[in-house]
């Protein structure tokens, strides 16, 4: 069994567009959430959202973009950053040993748009060929392979909140078993209203619009609903020896990947189910709970996600729990690349000396208690890392990585 390295990152949130600007906002607490007017006028009931800002679609051309949707960009722009951090060249990239999993379970805005087209024209034939590619789910794979040229492994993974914490994992896996020697790997989610529609239906966001920058409230007494956001992150996976034989700068090692299924309710976690995943990802790292010094939890400020990912923690941590902090706070949920975003994240912590705090958070209730909920930033770099995400269906996905 292979070691896995993390040699490259990359980042599209609404924190920023380049780690520095991503790492400031984590350090100081500067929030991406904003109030979307559109979805004010449109009669959300929360027209919150996290807000992407200054990206550069011209990074590719327009006859490239012509099967991408706007997300599929930021992926390339992110794994383009990461592959430029690990140094890694074209040639190195184009053959059966070099793979793309990314984690992704909507292309919505595709979808409606060429409906929108044929109602307009009464025809199909001027909907453009462009629109079967960015409406797939697969589409960003698919782009980045054409793209990126790699000729290994390419697919998408598509378990809701949980898929690029899977997509990393699965990647992982593929080194540490001599399948692939290097992946590509993350995810990405859209960000438009239209995508939306139905979450705040269900009033599953949340409605406090005075101050957006508080509104996503993890683990809090006074959570009332997460807030949607999205972007893309690019997470580069090598076999650890050829990355050092190479020369590279290594920024981690991902240790271990655990996952589960709650087998229960599709919208409502369950209170076993992301502990065994945890215990899972600890089992595959050697490492002890008391070895693991800093937890990137979940936690997307619902009553019962909150609750039920704390009951979980304290079941494989028992009173003691490592630091902990919620980073939706800052960036919202940001769905299908929450899981690869979280590895992004805590890269960042590491390489830029600190740990960030779990913004929001004033009082616990009975069922977020006794976790080390991070109040302020620490000057400190996480060591031993464990991140984990859950999704709708009871799927559930952990992390166990060691920075260097």
């Amino acid at each position: 069994m292979y070691r896995v390295a993390i040699t490259g990152i990359g980042i599209v949130s609404c924190l920023g567009n380049d780690l520095e600007s991503v790492g400031a906002a984590l350090r100081n607490g500067q929030s991406g959430i904003v109030v979307d007017p559109q979805r004010v006028e449109l009669g959300f009931r929360s027209p919150l959202t996290g807000q992407i800002k200054n990206f550069d679609t011209s990074i590719l051309s327009r006859k490239q973009r012509k099967s991408m949707p706007e997300f599929a960009v930021w992926a390339y722009a992110s794994a383009r950053d990461a592959l430029e951090m690990s140094g890694l060249d074209e040639e190195s990239l184009q053959n059966d040993q070099s793979g793309l999993i990314y984690g992704c379970d909507s292309s919505c805005l595709a979808a409606i748009e060429q409906v929108e087209a044929l109602l307009q024209r009464g025809e199909t034939k001027g909907i453009g060929s462009g629109q079967i590619f960015r409406s797939m789910t697969s589409t960003v794979t698919m782009n980045l392979n054409t793209l990126l040229k790699t000729r290994g492994a390419c697919w998408t993974l598509s378990s809701a909140c949980s898929s690029s914490g899977h997509a990393v994992g699965q990647a992982a896996d593929l080194i540490r078993m001599g399948r692939q020697e290097r992946m590509i790997c993350g995810g990405a989610q859209e960000v438009n209203w239209q995508s939306m529609c139905s979450f705040d239906g269900l009033g599953a966001f949340s409605a406090q619009l005075d101050d957006p920058a508080t509104a996503s409230r993890p683990f809090d007494a006074d959570r009332d609903g997460l807030v949607p956001s999205g972007g893309a992150a690019s997470v580069i996976l090598e076999r650890y020896d050829l990355a050092e034989k190479r020369g590279a700068t290594i920024l981690g090692e991902l240790l271990g990947y655990g996952f589960s299924s709650d087998g229960a309710q599709l919208s409502v976690p369950s209170e076993d189910g992301l502990s065994r995943a945890m215990r899972s990802a600890l089992q595959q790292s050697g490492l002890a709970t008391g070895e693991i010094d800093y937890l990137c939890a979940h936690a997307t400020a619902t009553p019962a996600g909150d609750a039920a990912e704390a009951t979980n923690i304290r079941r494989v941590f028992g009173d003691t729990t490592p630091d902990i902090s919620a980073l939706k706070a800052l960036t919202g949920h940001e769905l299908w690349m929450s899981g690869a975003a979280q590895v992004v994240y805590t890269a960042i912590m590491a390489q830029q000396g600190f740990t960030a705090a779990s913004y929001n958070f004033n009082q616990a209730d009975a069922g977020t208690a006794g976790l080390n909920i991070i109040r302020e930033t620490r000057l400190r770099s996480p060591g031993k890392v464990l991140c984990n995400s859950a999704g709708f269906g009871g799927t559930n996905s952990s992390l166990v990585i060691a920075f260097s």
